[in-house]
């Protein structure tokens, strides 16, 4: 069974709950007020993105990193949680009623190998942070993918210092990351030593592998989905076109012969996948009307048997 998701935005109900303010704004007037109303205006949007999910039949999503502004800043304390707990408390009550798997993706401010210790701080700042929001929302399977990161001082260095780092962290933390292969550095082979080193979950992108190939992926894909403990999950996207330059780039849509490519790969295996197509819920829904095309039989909106 495969059930695909989408990351953040609706395009089709065209709100966004990522609204946020600058912190030079912020200083600027000291306006907590205006924090409150971002807050509560992106929470209201999440729980109608929540609504549209399941009135879809979409059983897979990624939440937004922005959803809170300046929550990382040390400078700027304010209550994120305790003072929205009831909204969370909906919204979360209607992920767990309808079996949504969520998960976030911090942004690449968030590096945990960093060799900057300011950076490194950081870092334990925002994955704090997404913990708080995922926990807020009494998420059961908390995940938070990470790249692996810099390769400062050379990439051996740099997988050690993720692996010291990480150990840094609160159990409770340690318990949420996943690691995803990059583009460019970190390949399958090197999330895997990592993976099975600290015993946590590699989600494969295959976009990246493509990017960043050094191995015949057929023959590690057993080994990657035994990273889960629960049903393993992969991000797929598309090339935005072939030039060198925008290779690596997202496409608005995807690709039917590419990704039923994919699937060949890994029949009869149970998977969720994360579109991360530019075009995000129109993208997901053209992809099902072609998998229909092809004959794929599907068990609801956006889940099928391969």
């Amino acid at each position: 069974m495969i059930r695909l998701g989408y990351v953040s935005i609706s395009n089709t109900l065209n709100i966004t709950c990522s609204k946020t303010i600058t912190y030079t704004e912020y200083i600027k007037n000291n306006d907590l007020d205006k924090i409150d109303k971002i807050i509560l205006e992106n929470l209201n949007n999440l729980n109608k993105i929540i609504d549209y999910n399941i009135k879809n039949n979409i059983h897979f999503y990624r939440l937004t990193s922005k959803l809170i502004p300046l929550a990382t800043k040390k400078d700027i304390i304010f209550d994120y949680i305790d003072k929205y707990k009831n909204i969370y408390q909906e919204i979360g009550h209607k992920i767990k009623k309808n079996n949504m798997r969520v998960d976030v993706h911090p942004d690449q401010f968030c590096v945990l190998n960093s060799t900057k210790k300011e950076v490194l701080e950081n870092t334990f700042e925002i994955l704090e942070y997404h913990y708080k929001i995922l926990d807020a929302l009494n998420i059961e399977n908390k995940t938070i993918i990470l790249h692996v990161g810099s390769s400062v001082l050379g990439k051996q260095n740099s997988i050690k210092r993720f692996i010291n780092n990480f150990y840094k962290l609160p159990k409770y933390i340690q318990e949420c990351i996943a690691i995803e292969n990059d583009d460019k550095i970190y390949n399958v082979l090197d999330c895997l030593y990592i993976c099975n080193k600290l015993n946590i979950p590699l989600v494969l992108d295959y976009h990246h592998h493509i990017c960043n190939n050094v191995c015949n992926i057929d023959g590690y894909l057993i080994d990657i989905f035994n990273t889960w403990k629960t049903t393993p999950k992969i991000h797929f996207s598309s090339s935005k076109n072939n030039t060198k330059k925008d290779f690596r780039s997202h496409h608005d849509y995807i690709n039917i012969d590419d990704f039923i490519h994919f699937l060949n790969k890994v029949k009869n295996i149970d998977l969720d996948i994360m579109l991360e197509a530019k075009a995000k819920d129109e993208a997901l829904f053209r992809l099902v009307r072609l998998l229909r095309y092809h004959n794929y039989k599907f068990i609801d909106d956006t889940t099928f048997i391969n």
